[in-house]
């Protein structure tokens, strides 16, 4: 048999796909690279809305900046997927850790570039500035989409049934991880002495220095991954999935796939609608919602405003953290109450997402952030896994990239309602989670139309 993952022992396992047990270790490898990307990402949405409002956007503008990454992710995902189901390149790594790298190493790229959006000579509020944000924006997205897609294909290719609850928990936690740093990494640097406000239409040097972090992260994680993990070579790869070497170089026409998907997969689809519309107005409006609640104003450059988009950096880590132990304890439930645990983990976020309409004291806001993170557990740990159990190992990576589509498509219809939304609520930043949790709650209520089944 070849070596075909991290440096420790494997022990065959008859399960219903046929794919080996694997150790505790090898799965902790598979997914360490996760916190690299999550970091980026975490960056990314918990930076982006205050970066655009500081650099001259319009917050009824903010939606068109927030299009852009889902857009990328629609695009790119599913691309990667068909691409890597076909790619066996053994000294780039093997199927899915070429398409890592080249990821991690253009979003490293793009991570030095996004903060200095206002710090190149455009001017405040300029055309240029607000472009050269949008472009970045779009590459780093794209780029950490490309990185991201590989961890979750690698799982659905080498973990077993038995153990595929364990492996997207354990992704689940390194995700969080990597979002806990990246959501306080401002905060921390303001406190150990790092300028917090700068020149109008200048991003913070807490928020510069944060990105660089978080590149660094990537790069670090993702080479562990990429020199730790040795993929299962085409012809084990069948073997395993009792298909054949030929079922993932043939065929793979996106229509024909989704018009054969199974049933849970459109089930699973349509909660996600609802959960990721949610999320998306959580990272479009929190900075502002939160200057305008807590700190009363609503001027982007103002000392408050910087004080507030570094207070939700806080709570995004709190988030994370409620999230990380949220996963454990949705680790240890049983198959027979998944679905509870999905709807009961929602229906907490959604009062988490009211309540932060009515709230106007910083640290409450902790109590709102952890219900939020135990929604965003649910997200991170349930889909991916009733997903994959429904599917069998012909064009794994394909299906997931465009399973993607059911995150990127209520995100880009989320930013379209917004120009129509926000100014019906009265241009309010705080009225949009009053929304969001209410579209949360509708989501929970989904949960149960889903019908799990464990073969494709």
């Amino acid at each position: 048999m070849a070596d075909v993952v991290s440096k420790d022992t494997t022990t065959v396992d008859s399960t219903k796909t046929g794919l080996p047990k694997l150790s505790a270790s090898t799965i902790w490898m598979i997914n360490f690279g996760y916190l690299g990307v999550q970091t980026a990402f975490t960056l990314q949405s918990s930076q982006m809305s205050r970066i655009f409002q500081t650099i001259g956007a319009d917050p009824n503008s903010l939606g068109w900046f927030f299009i852009l990454p889902p857009l990328a992710g629609l695009i790119v995902q599913p691309i990667v997927g068909y691409y890597s189901d076909r790619t066996w390149a053994p000294r780039l790594g093997g199927r899915r850790l070429p398409y890592l790298a080249l990821g991690a190493l253009v979003a490293v790229i793009v991570m030095c570039l996004l903060p200095n959006s206002g710090s190149l000579g455009f001017g405040y509020a300029s055309l240029a500035a607000l472009l050269f944000g949008a472009i970045t924006v779009a590459f780093l997205d794209l780029s950490s989409n490309v990185a991201m897609q590989p961890f979750k294909m690698m799982v659905g290719d080498m973990v077993n049934d038995d153990q595929k609850s364990y492996a997207y928990g354990i992704q689940s936690f390194m995700s969080n991880v990597g979002a806990v740093l990246a959501a306080i990494l401002p905060f921390l640097f303001a406190y150990f002495g790092l300028k917090n406000v700068a020149a109008k239409g200048v991003v913070p040097d807490t928020v510069k220095v944060a990105f660089y972090v978080g590149a660094a992260l990537l790069i670090v994680t993702s080479l562990l991954t990429i020199f730790r993990v040795h993929e299962y070579d085409p012809e084990t790869y069948a073997k395993y999935h009792g298909i054949s070497k030929e079922d993932n170089s043939q065929g793979g026409n996106w229509w024909t796939l989704l018009k054969t998907a199974p049933k849970v997969f459109w089930t699973v689809t349509l909660v996600q609608f609802f959960c990721w519309i949610a999320f998306q107005y959580l990272w479009t409006y929190s900075a502002g919602a939160i200057a305008s609640n807590v700190w009363n104003t609503t001027n982007a450059a103002s000392a408050g405003y910087q004080a507030a988009g570094n207070w939700y950096g806080v709570l995004a880590a709190v988030q994370s953290i409620a999230a990380v132990v949220w996963s454990y304890v949705l680790a240890k439930l049983p198959n027979s109450v998944h679905k509870l645990g999905y709807a009961g983990s929602l229906g907490l976020g959604a009062l988490g997402f009211i309540s932060v309409f009515f709230i106007h004291n910083q640290y409450a806001l902790i109590g709102s952030f952890v219900l939020v993170g135990i929604a965003w557990a649910a997200m991170n740990t349930y889909p991916l896994t009733m997903v994959t159990n429904a599917l069998s190992g012909a064009h794994m990576g394909t299906y997931l990239g465009l399973f993607n589509g059911s995150i990127c498509l209520p995100q880009i219809v989320a930013s379209l309602a917004s120009f129509a939304l926000f100014p019906m609520l009265g241009n309010s930043q705080t009225a949009m989670f009053l929304l969001a949790g209410v579209i949360m709650a509708i989501g929970a209520f989904s949960v149960f139309s889903i019908k799990e089944t464990y073969k494709a």
